[in-house]
C-alpha cells in the first residue's frame, strides 16, 4: 500500500483538507514528510498551472495518487441531479475536463463525490439515480480513451441520499456497467453508514480502486475511536497495494495534522 495525503489546490469551503492555495509549496511539504503521492482536490484543472504542477511532481517524485472533484459541487453547485439541464452538462464537462487534466499529470484516478448531486423536491429519487447513471456512464466512456480510472465514494446520509454504502456503490457499478469504474471507501462515511467496515470492504473487494481514511471525528487516525490496523489486515487480506489517501480535518492545525498523519503511515502501512 502506498501513502498518500489530500491537499486543495486553491481555496476552498470544504475543511477536510491538510492543506489549501499555496500549490507548490504544500506539494514540497508532502515530499519532504515521506508520502509516496499527494491527492489533489481540484475545482477548475482549467485555473492551474500544468507545467509548473508536472516540474514539482517531477522535482519531488510525488505521484498525484487521486483527483478529487468535488469543489464543482460545493463551490458552484454543479452536479449530475440538479433539476438544470445546463447544469447537469456542466457536470459533465467538468469532469471530462478533469480527464483530460488527470492525463496530463499520470492519469490519476478521478473521484465522483459530491458532484452526483442529490435528490431533490423537483427530482425523485430514482430519476436522480438514473442522471447520475447516466452521467458517469458517459464520462467513463470518455476516460476509455486514455484509460483513465473513475471512483464512486459513497457518502454518508448527512451529506447526500445518493450512494451511501458500500453495497449501493457496487450495484451503482453493476449498472454504470463500464471497466474503468471503481469504488472509493472512505473510513469516515464508513463509520458512519457501515455496520461493519471490514466486512463492507471484503464485500467489494474486487471493484476497490482507491481509499480515504480520517478517524471517527475525521481528524487524523488515532484521535477518534476507529480500529486501524483491523481496517488494514482487511485491506491486506483482499489484497489492496494501491494508495492509502488521509482526509482529515487540519487538526490541531495543517502542519501538525500532516506531521500526525505522516508519523500513522510511516509506523503502521509500510508493515502491510
Amino acid at each position: 500500500m502506498k501513502k498518500s495525503i489530500v491537499i486543495s489546490t486553491a481555496k476552498t469551503k470544504f475543511k477536510a483538507l491538510t492543506f489549501q492555495e499555496d500549490l507548490t509549496q504544500n506539494i514540497q511539504k508532502v515530499a519532504e514528510l515521506g508520502f509516496d503521492g499527494v491527492e489533489l482536490a481540484v475545482r477548475n484543472p482549467k485555473d492551474l498551472d500544468v507545467i509548473q504542477l508536472k516540474e514539482i511532481l517531477t522535482r519531488t517524485g510525488l505521484k498525484v495518487s487521486a483527483i478529487g472533484t468535488g469543489q464543482a459541487y460545493g463551490e458552484e453547485g454543479l452536479s449530475f441531479t440538479s433539476a438544470s439541464s445546463e447544469i447537469r452538462q456542466k457536470a459533465i464537462d467538468r469532469i471530462k475536463a478533469q480527464i483530460d487534466f488527470a492525463v496530463q499529470i499520470g492519469n490519476p484516478i478521478i473521484i465522483i463525490g459530491l458532484i452526483r448531486g442529490v435528490t431533490s423536491s423537483s427530482i425523485g429519487w430514482e430519476k436522480a439515480w438514473n442522471l447520475a447513471l447516466s452521467a458517469v456512464r458517459e464520462c467513463a466512456v470518455y476516460g476509455q480513451k486514455e484509460e483513465t480510472k473513475l471512483a464512486i465514494e459513497p457518502i454518508n446520509r448527512y451529506e447526500t441520499d445518493l450512494i451511501n454504502t458500500l453495497d449501493e456503490a457496487g450495484r451503482f457499478l453493476e449498472e454504470v456497467g463500464e471497466k474503468n469504474v471503481g469504488i472509493l471507501p472512505d473510513t469516515f462515511h464508513m463509520n458512519i453508514e457501515e455496520p461493519s467496515i471490514e466486512l463492507s470492504i471484503k464485500k467489494v473487494q474486487d471493484k476497490i480502486i482507491h481509499f480515504h481514511i480520517a478517524d471517527s471525528n475525521r481528524w487524523p487516525p488515532k484521535y477518534g475511536h476507529l480500529n486501524f490496523p483491523s481496517i488494514l489486515e482487511a485491506l491486506k487480506e483482499i489484497g489492496y497495494s494501491g494508495f492509502i489517501s488521509a482526509e482529515t480535518l487540519p487538526k490541531p492545525n495543517p502542519e501538525e495534522a500532516a506531521i500526525l498523519v505522516a508519523t500513522w503511515m510511516h509506523t503502521y502501512i509500510q508493515n502491510f
